[in-house]
């Protein structure tokens, strides 16, 4: 049976009862035909689930009701019309009758960009609305899933009240809301659907991921549950990342053009890499960067750049934003109002003694500029005859570290204890497990500033404070 534009109460009412139980599985509709909001459908209906979409577009609604694609993608018009043929899949232009006669609401409306740049969000809203009018009257525990585009929050502080003061019902209790980004590329969706790089669900109870995932089983079998939030704000960073990607690779080529080296070469040994390039190795929120190669190599990259005349803005963005990194460190120190710091570790990573341009160097020569009293501890520095070199050279490179750099015998302390013995502020920048302990024991009730994430859980304490947590 096909339900076509403008479907009367009753046709979708038929439709319901013939095909109320498909094989145990839920009931879908899908709200908003467009591109993921059809490949949805679709997939869903292929799956074996009795679906139904809606939309205010007339056009599409007819489109996908007689088992036609309004888009163009790969197999998605015989996904469609096998919906069809096997009575699994309708489309209507009533949207509440639709949340009406089904378990779970899909949401795939457009967020495009607002006047001042950020999300319009006023397709949500009249959905949401809608949605909460049709569950006002509806019996049984309904599911519904945000999946556009959306900054963090919007899930919750848009659709959750405006359904809520519709429907007369409270989230998490009379129904469930959660967030599930989509990760379909055009031209590959259906395949994406089923082969899926990950499945995100984002929920406001455990009943609700239940639910939701139990859809997803068939095309995943290692479902990530999460917060709302955190499943929200997952699809902007992967797809900013995403957009990351294609500026570098084309920094890249702008600039071996110019010096007749195939960049095609050089960037399909790049990828070979998957220890470290591609990888999660680098993409945990922590401290600046610093050490003999990395800042020294992206100047060198920039100036070579510079010379050929070639624009790297991507690349040449990144000292100055290492730079404020160290500032935010900064901040945060600051504010703690603290006279004496205490700084745990001092090269710029753990498991060397390696200080050429260690980050914590540059926080370290402004804490003792504005006159706080500064002590260290690192346990792989003794201070000696060794360090020369390396004093040499930041002194040479950073001229503007020679002060502390001159210090640093005086400063670095034979152990953790002594180093934060009466200080008010402890600063973490490397990880390990005696920073771990004396963050956590604290034993002189100091505010501890954690710039590497010492702890799984950031403890939720006004004494504790993480740079990116």
């Amino acid at each position: 049976m096909n339900i076509h534009i403008g479907a009367l109460k009753g046709d979708l009412n038929d439709f319901y009862l013939k095909h109320r139980a498909v094989a145990n599985k839920a009931s879908v509709s899908v709200i908003g035909l467009g591109y993921v909001g059809a490949v949805s459908l679709a997939c869903l209906s292929q799956l074996g689930h009795r679906v139904i979409g809606a939309d205010i577009d007339e056009r599409k609604v007819d489109s996908i009701a007689w088992g036609t694609s309004p888009i163009v993608e790969e197999n998605l018009s015989e996904y469609l019309t096998d919906g069809v043929n096997n009575c699994l899949l309708a489309a209507t232009t009533d949207i509440i009758e639709a949340v009406s006669e089904t378990d779970v609401t899909f949401v795939s409306v457009g967020t495009p960009t607002s006047e001042d740049g950020g999300c319009d969000t006023r397709a949500i809203e009249a959905v949401a609305r809608s949605i909460g009018t049709a569950l006002r009257d509806k019996e049984g525990f309904h599911v519904v899933v945000l999946r556009c585009s959306v900054p963090p929050g919007t899930t919750l502080t848009i659709m959750k009240p405006e359904i809520e003061r519709m429907s007369g019902k409270k989230a998490g209790q009379d129904f469930g809301l959660c967030f599930n980004p989509e990760f379909l590329r055009e031209g590959t969706a259906i395949s994406d659907f089923h082969n899926p790089p990950k499945t995100v669900i984002g929920a406001s109870d455990l009943r609700s991921a239940n639910i939701l995932s139990k859809i997803y089983q068939p095309v995943d079998n290692n479902i990530i549950t999460t917060t709302i939030e955190v499943a929200e704000l997952v699809k902007y960073v992967d797809n900013v990342w995403h957009a990351t990607k294609v500026c570098f690779a084309n920094e890249v080529g702008r600039l071996c053009k110019p010096l007749g080296i195939d960049s095609h070469a050089v960037m399909d040994i790049f990828v070979q890499d998957t220890k470290l390039n591609l990888s999660p190795y680098y993409l945990k929120p922590g401290f600046a960067f610093g050490g003999s190669c990395l800042p020294k190599e992206v100047r060198a990259v920039t100036h070579l750049a510079e010379k050929l005349n070639v624009d790297v803005p991507m690349m040449g963005a990144l000292i100055p934003s290492n730079k404020e990194h160290i500032d935010e460190a900064m901040r945060m120190i600051r504010r703690t109002g603290a006279r004496k710091v205490a700084i745990m570790g001092v090269a710029f990573k753990s498991g060397t003694d390696d200080l050429r341009e260690s980050p914590i160097l540059d926080v370290m020569a402004i804490l003792m500029a504005e006159g706080i009293e500064v002590t260290a501890w690192d346990p792989a520095i003794t201070p000696g005859p060794q360090l020369s070199e390396q004093f040499n050279y930041i002194k040479h490179a950073c001229p503007h570290l020679e002060d502390v750099v001159n210090d640093l015998p005086r400063i670095l302390k034979k152990s953790r204890e002594e180093a934060a013995s009466n200080a008010q502020t402890i600063v973490i920048s490397q990880k390990s497990p005696e920073t771990r302990s004396l963050a956590a024991d604290n034993p002189n009730d100091a505010t501890v500033v954690d710039l590497v994430r010492v702890f799984a859980s950031a403890p939720n304490t006004p004494k504790y404070a993480g740079i990116g947590w």
